[in-house]
């Protein structure tokens, strides 16, 4: 599992497996609400999920722990990590 630098505050990812649907979108809502996390969620036409985790360092590492686990045997394809400011997500949201 990969784990960001402790400086990043924004992070792009992309997730497949067992996760279209609503459960894993649904589950990802309460855990960013639970760890302060802002940014989106939504299900690809492909299969995959796409999200961006907003917030400190800590929580965004500690929502792509759980992505990387996941209800559904989640697994985390691609990262894209940004080390700057976040750009003003205003909560965590499923598309």
């Amino acid at each position: 599992m990969m784990v960001i630098p402790s400086n990043a505050r924004r992070v792009h990812v992309f997730v497949e497996g067992r996760v279209q649907g609503v459960w894993f979108r649904d589950s990802a809502w309460q855990v960013a609400g639970r760890l302060g996390v802002k940014g989106w969620v939504r299900n690809l036409p492909d299969g995959r999920v796409e999200a961006v985790y907003e917030g400190n360092a800590e929580a965004v590492n500690e929502m792509l722990a759980w992505t990387n686990r996941g209800p559904d045997r989640a697994d985390v394809t691609n990262v894209d990590i940004h080390d700057e400011e976040p750009k003003g997500e205003r909560s965590f949201s499923v598309r």
